[in-house]
């Protein structure tokens, strides 16, 4: 097994590597107390220097009406230094602040979360050009499932290249780097998620979030617990990857969580992290000679890495000792001449940032994608999640058909011109209401709170805004926001027998298909000012009957106590109602009255009929400008309470 293992190995990396004859990983090892050793400078490549970082967590504390924001500090007076071409690992205990650390360095800190200190990068401290100049690999790999893997990668890469870049060179790199990815076998692979056919296995999607961050090829990349969730395989061929990488002069920083001896050795310098604090920054052996000399000695048989994270751990039961402990190897380290050896170079690049000196390609100026062109981008993937995924559009139209011909067999032969016709094409309006209005509002809850991650994630990147993405999103539905409603009318319409006319079935389907398009965006606007579907259903439910009761058929509106008759102004099922009404029975005159006793009420025409109802004629177009209005505000909204979140996050 070993062999077919070594073989399979050889291969993976000879098509990552291609013809490259540089040998992976050559040793640049030092020992403490050799000077600069390890820490000679190099011209190549980036550096990454920390001087001083503290990283604080704001949370807010106390009851509704009074309320306080109270700082945690997770990481303390952090300082460090990665060079060029290096492969480094942030290790460290669950908790210890490696994963912070990391996120401030690659300048993408999260909500509530203060840094406060010098980071660097070869010598120019950090900002927005970080997004360009590094790649970070999230823990989480998260995808449109529904995209192949050449597509997603298309799609990257037409958002993280410059526009000046050609389609044939960036359609040539992605093709390359799925070879040299082994994913060009799988090229035209739906992503997927757990559970479905023929999708990427949990390895083949962690190397794609690996080659995504490659696309641009960055001198400096991040990676967060990049081996997290893989067999032994295909972690040693990710790290074997980055090896490579750092050998032709990247610098990579990783956190990982217990690796394996054979992972472990792979890394060039090691960062240990322990109680928010920095407890050793160089190379294993130094690190084991530091250890020792500090009383803690690694056997041999044993795999350093554990032995690092279990020496620096806090112990359940032993807090104040394991802290103690801690406390006592971080102090010591801080005055340990490789902390000395750290500082200096830290200095030293400080120095040469200070120059006018220091320039670099990734400071020339980038044209990013024209905002239409990223528009068009993200309408063809929603358009594209939204054609492959038959929950989204194909049942719903199936379902819509099912309730047109059910509710149309239930109405046939009961809407003669007579008295109780009136109630039955009433109730058949009211159907056509409710039926394009509940069903798409709540569809859509879920939307914005299942993309979220990933939208939040692509737009800490700085792919694109959050204008951008909410048009898109809007765009891309509306074409089954007016076929639905469409079909519904065309099959239910008939089958229900209302008004014979072509202008009459027109207009019945433009109102219900602004009916539904206003419920939608009402949808949209819960969804987004809410983070789980559930609070959004719970504070939707009560509106929806407010709704109800206000559309017309439960109530005289006329009758309406002011205290609630407001209300009656900002339902759309009202409106809709109105107009649906005038339509069928502006005109009419021709009602017909089987009763016989004279004192019992009769309605003769269409304007008695709306009158009962308290409508008018007159109001036609103030309900579709009205609805047009409620769309539009309700968009704005949504979209406020995305930007807002999105902000916050």
């Amino acid at each position: 097994m070993e062999g077919t293992s070594e073989s399979r190995k050889s291969v993976f990396l000879h098509n990552y590597i291609g013809s490259e004859s540089k040998v992976i990983g050559g040793e640049r090892y030092g020992s403490q107390g050799q000077g600069y050793g390890y820490w000679a400078p190099e011209e190549d490549g980036v550096s990454l220097t920390w001087k001083d970082v503290n990283l604080y967590t704001k949370s807010m504390q106390g009851n509704f009406f009074r309320r306080k924001a109270v700082y945690k500090r997770i990481v303390t007076d952090a300082s460090g230094a990665v060079k060029p071409g290096t492969l480094v690992a942030i290790m460290g205990g669950s908790g210890a602040g490696k994963s912070s650390l990391m996120m401030a360095l690659a300048h993408r800190n999260q909500a509530g979360t203060i840094v406060d200190g010098d980071i660097r990068v070869n010598g120019r401290p950090v900002g927005d050009f970080m997004q360009r100049l590094s790649g970070f690999m999230h823990q989480e790999d998260l995808f449109v499932s529904s995209l192949t893997v050449r597509e997603h990668l298309n799609f990257m890469a037409q958002l993280k290249f410059d526009r000046r870049t050609p389609s044939a060179k960036r359609r040539l790199i992605v093709e390359d780097l799925m070879k040299r990815l082994g994913l060009a076998n799988r090229a035209d692979t739906r992503i997927g998620t757990t559970g479905e056919g023929k999708v990427l296995s949990g390895g083949e999607k962690k190397r794609l979030a690996f080659g995504t961050e490659l696309l641009t090829d960055p001198p400096l990349l991040f990676c967060d617990e990049p081996t997290t969730g893989l067999d032994s395989y295909s972690a040693q061929m990710i790290l074997q990857i980055m090896k490579f990488m750092a050998s032709n002069g990247k610098t990579i920083l990783c956190t990982i969580h217990q690796p394996s001896s054979e992972l472990f050795n792979m890394f060039h310098q090691l960062v240990l992290v322990a109680d928010g604090r920095i407890a050793f920054i160089g190379t294993t052996a130094d690190a084991i000679n530091f250890f020792e000399s500090q009383g803690y000695q690694c056997p041999r048989s044993y795999n350093p890495a554990e032995f690092f994270i279990r020496t620096l751990a806090v112990v359940p039961g032993s807090e104040e000792t394991s802290r103690r402990a801690i406390k006592r190897l971080c102090d010591h380290y801080a005055v340990s001449d490789a902390a000395h050896e750290v500082d200096v170079y830290v200095r030293l690049q400080c120095h040469l940032g200070s120059s006018t000196e220091v320039t670099k390609d990734w400071d020339k100026e980038f044209k990013a994608p024209f905002s239409v062109t990223k528009l068009t981008l993200l309408i063809y993937r929603s358009f594209l999640q939204i054609v492959r995924d038959p929950t989204i559009q194909g049942w719903r139209m199936v379902q819509k058909i099912a309730i047109a011909v059910m509710a149309g067999l239930c109405y046939i032969g009961t809407i003669p011109e007579t008295q109780t016709g009136v109630q039955s094409v009433q109730g058949a309006l009211f159907i056509f209401v409710t039926e394009n209005t509940f069903s798409p509002m709540y569809s859509v809850l879920s939307l914005f709170p299942q993309e979220m991650p990933l939208f939040a994630r692509e737009y800490r990147s700085g792919l694109y805004a959050t204008h951008i993405y909410y048009v898109s999103k809007m765009i891309a539905m509306l074409p089954g926001l007016i076929v639905e409603p469409t079909l519904f009318i065309m099959v239910a319409y008939w089958l229900v027998g209302l008004r014979n006319t072509i202008y009459a079935f027109c207009m019945t389907a433009f109102i219900a298909t602004l009916t539904m398009n206003v419920s939608t965006a009402c949808g949209c606007f819960f969804g987004s000012a809410f983070e789980s579907v559930s609070v959004a259903m719970a504070c939707l439910v009560p509106f929806d009957y407010v709704l109800m009761i206000t559309s017309g058929l439960f109530v005289k509106l006329s009758s309406l106590p002011p205290l609630i008759g407001w209300a009656q102004y900002l339902s759309w099922l009202m409106y809709s109602n109105e107009a649906l009404s005038i339509v069928q029975w502006e005109g009419v005159h021709n009602i017909t009255c089987e009763m016989s006793d004279p004192e019992l009420p009769c309605i003769t025409g269409g304007e008695e009929v709306l009158d009962k109802y308290s409508f008018s004629s007159s109001h036609f177009e103030r309900d579709l400008v009205a609805m047009i209005s409620l769309y539009c505000i309700f968009h704005l909204l949504a979209f406020f309470c995305l930007w807002y979140r999105t902000r916050s996050k």
